[in-house]
């Protein structure tokens, strides 16, 4: 196969027609090139990051100050991959009004979302979200929800792995960090559309438990 025919079969797993810009709260994956374990490692059921991991995990916590419509909740940064919840809200203040239809759209396999004990002291807790915003589904249904948000999950996802690929590239030159093979992270994510509190305590779950998991996880190599 060639390159031009490698290049346009590549098919986006992003949902056609969706406006990633909208309000809402998204679960999202992002593999590094080739699945290599660069952020450190698993050690008794917890990720020890190295100091390419810190950084990612440090420019990861910096997003909302280039991106003030979003919100981080929980996440992990593991070997080869992170998992992250982002809440993308008005940039006017509007609160979250949850999607009023049970139906889940999902890209990632949910089959690996399993639990385990260990719980990353640095994510961000769940704060009743759907139960705080049950009243407005009711008094604002209808009404102006603020200012649309402009910025879209790909743009944000975008200059996230922009940021820290040149972050390490700077340790590759500066510190002998490890070396990536041709990019730092592969060229698509996977996302899921939290559309209820079920699935968003599940998803929590499971990124809190990652590690436990790790040697079955479908990123493991």
């Amino acid at each position: 196969m060639t390159y031009t025919q490698r290049f346009y079969s590549r098919k986006s797993i992003r949902l056609r027609g969706y406006d990633y810009s909208h309000q809402g709260l998204y679960f999202i994956t992002i593999c590094t090139q080739n699945r290599a374990c660069l952020f450190g490692f698993i050690e008794h059921s917890s990720m020890m990051l190295n100091d390419s991991g810190i950084i990612v995990q440090d420019q990861w916590l910096r997003m909302p100050q280039r991106f003030p419509n979003i919100v981080l909740h929980e996440y992990i940064i593991m070997p080869n991959h992170i998992h992250v919840i982002l809440e993308i809200v008005s940039t006017v203040g509007a609160p979250l009004v949850v999607a009023l239809d049970n139906k889940n759209i999902d890209t990632h396999d949910n089959k690996t979302m399993v639990a385990n004990e260990y719980m990353n002291p640095h994510g961000y807790a769940h704060k009743n979200i759907f139960t705080q915003n049950q009243k407005y589904q009711s008094e604002q249904l209808g009404q102006p929800q603020g200012i649309a948000p402009t910025n879209t999950i790909g743009d944000i996802i975008g200059a996230f792995k922009s940021i820290t690929t040149h972050e390490y590239i700077r340790g590759v030159t500066n510190k002998h960090w490890k070396p990536f093979d041709g990019k730092l992270w592969q060229r698509n994510y996977y996302e899921h559309i939290i559309r209820n509190e079920q699935s968003y305590l599940r998803i929590m779950e499971y990124i809190i438990q990652n590690p436990n998991r790790w040697k079955d996880d479908r990123f493991y190599l």
